[in-house]
């Protein structure tokens, strides 16, 4: 009883507002088009002119389900391509990925100054836990009093840290690991961290001040490298040299071209020296002041840095862009990193719920009592236990279920445990195929349980549909039918005419002069059945010959052999004649006409087709459900 009321209130819901063929049409697909069209309209439809022009839409793809186009391979082929596709926005959570994409923005328009503790990861999670408590007492020294500097020298294992005693500095978005950057952003100034972990070790991070990102320059420079271990003598050598281009560029000569010659830097001396666009913490502190604190245009006198001489050029410079500029950019950091789970394991997660997932509360026993009897956890076990029981893992939706023996290959035979960590290692692999199990249900219903999906698909599936029956009683159908096209321009002939002469014959390009000359001495030689032909065998690509009909300015050959226009220029072919035809008052055939014809010969079939269609299959539109239709 409840089924069944649940199901009348979904009917009731998205009421059937037509049948075509016996084929139900629900409300929401219609308003879906309805609303899809009118937002494409210049001019809106009144909903009555929708209504005709839909029925006629959906009378089409009856007449293509009629004729089997939904059974062949090739229109399966596409709508599997097609739904690869339209799915993937229902299998994360939109929600979670704009959080993601705002959350990015916002670190984007501030630098943070931070100081950073780091110490390297265990062996396995007992490891791991002794190593986070001993940062965590280093953290605990620090607001004891203690000197970060001495500390960090003494135990992190950054290997800046004899560097910069600790000392990060400002860092900015997208320069560290998602989780190291959250951690950044979302500790209070003059506060520590508790520690953390990444791929790299187990961090900690000291935040002592914020300001406003500079945004990001554009410069091209000039390197001088110093020597291997060079002395003060050995960098006097390289200053000379980069003060002498110094001099050359103040005395005008062009800055790209004294990179290209004589820069040092292998990446961007080719390129004029040119280094693109960079933020903050991207190039070493030297390098950096002076590339911001340039004026647009401006040169740089030469400087040093740990890697030799440079002379700057400043481009430009450009502030951080809108959210909606910047999200190309944000998506793909979050497409390339961790983030990129988090909409999908939030869909996961909404969908478990959805579909009433629960684990089985009696497995954890029904595993501890069958080890007991067994003995141990060993290759035995899993080939005669797990691989053979029944025992459900977990149930959801409709009493769909995997028994424990899905996850026999799962397990390694040969893992020393003892009887409790068996069963809690043999529980742990239930996740991973619950997940993939889940979702693939969730994809494979999503088409009866999500209006939008389903909408989308069935506009995709129809329009491939569409396409291939017009195609067949249509548009190629003019084509194809001949016999039709004659009858039809020999019946309204007056109806194709031009307002002025057009030429319709061959024209003949010749690569030379000397080419040009033995045509036109074989033309004479050759019968009108053979002409173009022999010529095509005797001279191949020296000469090249064009069919065509055109008026007045539709060809530069036609132009200027019969309309007197400029001589065309061609890399090829030089030289020019009519070969057959002349100038036409009026078109004498089908032929002359063609494009025009078939496009007025494919509305009266199109016209014809849809008569057979109204008469072939019947249609019924429930005038009271048409009234819900939101304008």
């Amino acid at each position: 009883m409840l089924l069944g009321t649940a199901l009348v209130t979904l009917a009731a819901k998205d009421p059937v507002l037509m049948k075509i063929n016996g084929k139900d049409v629900k409300l929401s697909e219609f308003e879906y088009l309805y609303h899809k069209n009118n937002q494409q309209q210049v001019e809106k439809e009144t909903l009555d002119q929708y209504v005709e022009r839909f029925k006629i839409y959906k009378l089409k793809v009856a007449d293509a389900e009629a004729a089997g186009i939904d059974t062949t391979a090739a229109f399966k082929s596409e709508l599997d391509g097609y739904k690869a596709d339209l799915v993937k926005p229902f299998l994360e959570d939109t929600t979670v990925r704009e959080r993601l994409v705002r959350e990015a923005y916002d670190h984007m328009l501030t630098n943070v100054n931070i100081d950073h503790f780091m110490y390297s990861m265990g062996r396995d999670e007992l490891d791991n836990k002794k190593y986070i408590a001993f940062v965590d007492s280093i953290r605990n020294c620090v607001l004891n009093g203690e000197d970060w500097e001495e500390l960090a020298l003494k135990y992190s294992i950054d290997p800046s840290v004899k560097r910069n005693k600790g000392h990060y500095g400002y860092i900015g978005a997208g320069l560290f690991p998602y989780e190291f950057e959250k951690v950044v952003y979302e500790t209070p100034v003059g506060e520590i961290s508790k520690p953390f972990r990444t791929d790299y070790g187990i961090h900690m991070i000291r935040v002592n001040g914020t300001r406003p990102d500079d945004g990001q320059v554009h410069v091209e420079h000039i390197l001088r490298l110093f020597p291997r271990n060079a002395n003060d003598s050995a960098k006097a050598v390289v200053k000379v040299k980069i003060d002498s281009i110094y001099d050359a560029i103040k005395a005008g000569a062009n800055f790209e071209e004294m990179a290209k010659n004589f820069s040092e830097d292998p990446g961007s001396a080719r390129r004029g020296g040119d280094l693109g666009f960079f933020g903050r913490n991207r190039m070493v502190p030297q390098f950096e002041k002076v590339s911001f604190d340039l004026a647009d245009g401006q040169i740089s006198e030469p400087f040093e840095t740990n890697y030799g001489y440079h002379i700057v050029k400043k481009i430009e410079s450009k502030q951080v862009g809108t959210l909606d500029e910047m999200r190309p950019t944000i998506e793909n950091r979050i497409n390339s990193d961790s983030r990129s789970q988090e909409p999908r394991k939030a869909r996961l997660e909404w969908v478990k719920k959805f579909y009433n997932y629960q684990q089985n509360p009696k497995l954890y026993a029904y595993l501890s009592s069958e080890m007991s009897k067994h003995g141990q956890y060993d290759s035995a076990f899993v080939a005669d236990v797990v691989a053979k029981s029944n025992v459900p893992l977990y149930t959801y939706a409709k009493n769909q279920s995997k028994p424990l023996s899905e996850l026999a290959k799962k397990l390694n035979p040969k893992a020393k445990l003892n009887n409790d960590a068996a069963v809690g290692y043999i529980i742990s692999k239930i996740d991973p195929v619950a997940d993939d199990d889940i979702m693939k249900y969730y994809v494979d219903n999503l088409i009866n349980d999500n209006t939008d999906y389903r909408n989308l698909i069935n506009e995709y599936r129809d329009g491939i549909m569409m396409f291939e029956i017009s195609n067949r009683r249509v548009w190629e159908g003019a084509g194809r039918d001949t016999a039709g096209l004659e009858q039809y321009y020999a019946a309204h002939k007056d109806k194709y005419t031009w307002t002025s002469p057009h030429f319709k014959g061959i024209i003949l390009s010749a690569t030379t002069d000397s080419i040009m000359k033995e045509v036109k001495i074989m033309i004479p030689t050759l019968g009108a059945d053979t002409l173009t032909n022999t010529l095509h065998r005797t001279f191949g690509s020296k000469i090249k010959m064009e069919r065509m009909t055109v008026a007045k300015g539709e060809n530069p050959l036609a132009d200027y052999l019969m309309f007197n226009g400029p001589k065309p220029k061609n890399k090829k072919y030089h030289e020019y004649m009519v070969l057959e035809g002349g100038l036409q008052a009026q078109p004498q055939e089908v032929a002359d006409v063609r494009g025009q014809v078939t496009s007025d010969y494919q509305d009266v079939l199109e016209q014809k087709w849809i008569e057979e269609l109204k008469a072939k299959y019947p249609v019924t539109v429930n005038k009271k459900v048409l009234k819900q239709v939101k304008n």
